[in-house]
């Protein structure tokens, strides 16, 4: 008895000890941050995947495949295959099988993807129908829909291979300065690939950009024994950009045409797309002022202008962002989506140019489109409705209107459809929730757990992360914020203030995700001691066109005001050390992090800003162009927004922190910078990433978060 009883207090007191150990622990950034040693272990993930084939529900864990031919019946899936299955038939080591996909059509075949080629398998008859092996140096690898030719591009020319393996070349350009098949103004306007495939998969429609007129802009290898030049295209504001065509190669007839879209040349091509029986593709075409588009249909077999479908136009500018998407089963109908009214919405229309109807409308934006159901009736989308903290599942009736939401759980989800449209898959994640993958029945809305993720902070006392809502600048719009405090934070105390800043276009830091969407770094600030603040001000997403267009013209003007009301807010919490506060952010947040030190010298100790713009002369004409207009045009916001010309206000500490082969923000912007603080006699301090871009990646990113945060700790806690 004596001897269990002290077992037992043994027991105890090791358990507690255990717990006292996770109490206390703190993370690293090698655990923390991405490209860190250990980042894996502390990453949510989901332990299995989900994929529609047809109506079936195809079930993936790590390299089996089940599926469910009854989605309703979870006690009845089937084993299907195992990536070794289809490794045996390629025999090959090198060939690794990296990933599989079902057609959202179903059927029996399987496309399935190595570091070096992709292929089809059929898994009926247990074989493989093809593989393409990706040719060296290729890039832009894309699978045509039939699965038999794959087309690529190989230094500036577009090539396919057929399901013999026999390369065919479709474009012959010696100019270099002339590329085919990649992507095309700076992947601005959603366009993220240069190859177009028609539906029946004999012709590649493709962009064809001449960059022979933009200025070539120097980027240096330093890495190499004799440094190296690394020249690229760069049209900076107001100066000459590179002209886009689109070319049509018919793979039966071997010749290319090329879309009669006319001058100017230095106009916009996005949002290509192919109608349903591969006769016509439609293209909407901005003017450079990207103040009008028109969506236009062209005959692919000739070229012809056939018909301008409509056109839209803004004082400010129009930034269309997605192709059209045709209705099932109808031809003649298609889905556009646009902001006209205020919010992006869905708006139905007819091949002649007619408005059927607006299909969505009220204070809230479609953020993404799922697909219709197999008769075409409902349309299912993502929208931020009810509030834009959170992300919800609805389709919408073509016919009568209705609008039906799906998802229930808080949260920001995403989803995928099944062929009939009476089951989706939903992927979402909530403040508490590290990621759930549900099964959505559309007819009664009941929902299935498919998978989960473990919280992999389970057991650790760590930071807290609370979100709230302040006034704007305007004293009307409302900001949404997100607070991290220690996890032994004490009300009574004071606390130095990390500030973490974006506030560019097309961006949401806040929202109802894992942990309210914080990062590594700010946990890692909030374990030393820091209290790291986040907001949203105007000028950000998926709040309304107004919203966002505020700062036109201005860059860096409205959006201070409204971080300063974050501050004031900050400062009006008495647990707040204002005489210890700093500000970090990349990109347009390290563009923000130095606005704000020069426009409101007095309340920032400390600034980190990364491969910031400080003027935006320097940077791409299509973004900044949308936001700024061209310098001509605009030279009294050039000069107001331009921090180069603030340079004698800088009173805090500031670290400039700059990758050496940026192609982004070229490192201009940063030397430029130091220059004029250097007139200014000004002392800011600068760290260079050799070989890096714009964003240092691998082990190089932990090494970066290291340098800041010790950046803050010297120059704020030291206070």
């Amino acid at each position: 008895m004596h001897k269990h009883f002290i077992f037992t207090l043994f027991l105890i007191l090791s358990i507690c000890k255990d717990i006292s150990a996770q109490s206390d622990y703190k993370f690293t950034l090698e655990q923390l941050i991405p490209g860190g040693n250990e980042y894996s272990k502390y990453t949510p993930r989901i332990p299995k995947r989900f994929q529609w084939n047809g109506n079936s529900l195809a079930e993936i864990e790590n390299d089996s495949v089940w599926i469910y031919d009854d989605p309703g019946k979870f006690n009845e899936k089937s084993y299907l295959l195992s990536y070794s299955d289809i490794q045996e038939k390629l025999k090959g080591s090198e060939n690794i099988i990296n990933s599989i996909s079902f057609s959202p059509e179903g059927g029996s075949l399987a496309r399935f993807y190595t570091g070096n080629g992709t292929g089809t398998y059929d898994y009926n008859h247990k074989t493989v129908n093809n593989y393409f092996s990706y040719p060296e140096s290729s890039e832009n690898h894309t699978l045509s829909p039939n699965n038999e030719l794959l087309a690529y591009t190989k230094g500036n020319n577009l090539y396919f291979l057929d399901n013999y393996e026999n390369e065919k070349q479709v474009t012959k350009e010696t100019n270099t300065d002339i590329l085919n098949g990649q992507a095309v103004h700076r992947n601005e306007f959603g366009i993220n690939s240069g190859i177009f495939w028609s539906p029946a998969s004999d012709k590649i429609a493709f962009y064809r950009m001449d960059e022979t007129m933009v200025t070539s802009y120097p980027i240096v290898n330093m890495s190499a024994k004799v440094a190296e030049l690394k020249s690229i295209k760069y049209p900076m504001a107001g100066m000459d950009s590179h002209h886009v065509t689109i070319g049509v190669y018919d793979i039966r007839k071997q010749e290319i045409v090329y879309l009669k879209t006319g001058v100017p040349d230095d106009h916009y091509l996005t949002n290509v797309s192919w109608s349903p029986d591969g006769e016509y593709i439609y293209v909407a075409e901005l003017n450079r002022a990207q103040n009008q588009m028109k969506l236009n249909r062209y005959n692919a077999t000739t070229g012809d202008l056939v018909k301008m479908i409509f056109e839209e136009s803004h004082p400010k500018y129009v930034e269309p962002q997605t192709p059209l998407l045709f209705v099932t089963n109808k031809t003649d109908q298609f889905i556009w989506q646009s902001k006209r009214d205020g919010f992006n919405h869905l708006y139905l229309y007819n091949t002649s140019g007619n408005l059927i109807k607006q299909l969505t409308a009220g204070e809230w934006e479609v953020t993404d489109v799922i697909g219709f159901d197999d008769k075409g009736t409902n349309l299912y989308f993502i929208s931020t409705n009810p509030t834009p903290l959170e992300r919800h599942i609805y389709s919408v009736n073509l016919k009568s209107g209705k609008i039906t939401q799906h998802s229930s759980m808080p949260g920001i989800h995403s989803a995928s459809l099944s062929l009939s449209g009476k089951y989706l898959i939903d992927r979402f994640s909530s403040h508490d929730n590290p990621g759930k993958v549900s099964l959505i029945n559309t007819r009664n809305q009941k929902s299935e757990l498919l998978a989960y993720a473990d919280n992999p902070f389970e057991g650790y006392n760590i930071p807290n992360v609370e979100v709230g809502k302040i006034k704007a600048a305007d004293e009307t719009s409302d900001l949404y914020y997100r607070l991290i405090k220690p996890a032994d934070f004490d009300e009574n105390k004071k606390y130095p203030v990390a500030v973490y800043v974006y506030g560019g276009p097309h961006s949401q830091m806040v929202s109802n995700r894992w942990r309210y969407g914080s990062g590594g770094w700010e946990m890692y600030m909030a374990q030393k001691g820091y209290l790291v603040f986040v907001l949203d001000n105007r000028g950000t997403a998926f709040r309304g066109f107004e919203f966002e267009n505020i700062t036109h013209r201005q860059l860096g003007i409205e959006e201070s005001k409204d971080q300063m009301k974050g501050v004031e807010f900050l400062k009006s919490l008495p647990y707040v050390d204002t005489d210890k506060m700093g500000i970090h952010g990349w990109s347009y947040g390290g563009f923000m992090t130095i606005n704000m030190l020069l426009r409101y010298p007095d309340v920032f100790k400390v600034g980190v800003a990364g491969g910031p713009v400080t003027d935006w002369k320097y940077y791409e004409v299509m973004y900044g162009e949308r936001y700024m207009d061209q310098p001509q045009e605009n030279p009294e916001g050039y000069e107001n927004t331009s921090l180069i010309n603030k340079a004698d206000n800088l009173q805090s500490d500031l670290l400039i922190i700059h990758g050496d082969e940026d192609p982004i923000v070229v490192m201009q912007h940063s030397s430029q910078f130091i220059k004029a603080c250097i007139k200014a006699g000004k002392h800011p301090d600068m760290f260079v990433y050799p070989g890096h871009e714009h964003n240092m990646t691998g082990p190089d990113r932990v090494h970066l978060h290291e340098h800041i945060t010790r950046y803050f700790d010297k120059n704020l806690l030291s206070l």
